[in-house]
């Protein structure tokens, strides 16, 4: 049987997933948004709202007991193409040792129109 154990978040949005979820030594996390702060007010721009995703999935990893070194794949939506370069400035700050993990990028349609990045990923912890 796969032990597995939800990981609450504070201010997680209201929305039939778990924000995270331990399985095992693996932690999924749920897709992370930075289109607004824990207040409710709208971050603008492409890098605030990368900073403010990888600020949540810091959180979200720690809640679990990891860390972003903890990482071994991220998947990034973007609203628009344009926005790879600002964004991956961002992303790769919070990796100083140069230790990314895989990753991928896609651009797609987001939920809200105000979003112009989402984060998800999957951490390995034993």
């Amino acid at each position: 049987m796969l032990n597995r154990e939800v990981v609450n978040v504070p201010n997680a949005p209201n929305l039939p997933l778990s924000p995270a979820m331990k399985a095992g030594s693996y932690i999924f996390v749920s897709g992370r948004s930075g289109h607004k702060d824990d207040e409710g007010r709208e971050i603008k721009g492409i890098k605030a709202q990368t900073r403010q995703c990888m600020e949540r999935m810091k959180q979200a990893l720690e809640m679990a007991g990891s860390s972003v070194n903890d990482m071994v794949k991220a998947t990034i939506f973007l609203a628009t193409a344009e926005d790879f370069a600002q964004m991956n400035e961002v992303y790769q700050s919070y990796f100083p040792d140069k230790d990314y993990p895989a990753r991928s990028a896609v651009v797609v349609g987001l939920l809200n129109p105000a979003m112009h990045v989402e984060i998800e990923c999957i951490a390995y912890k034993p």
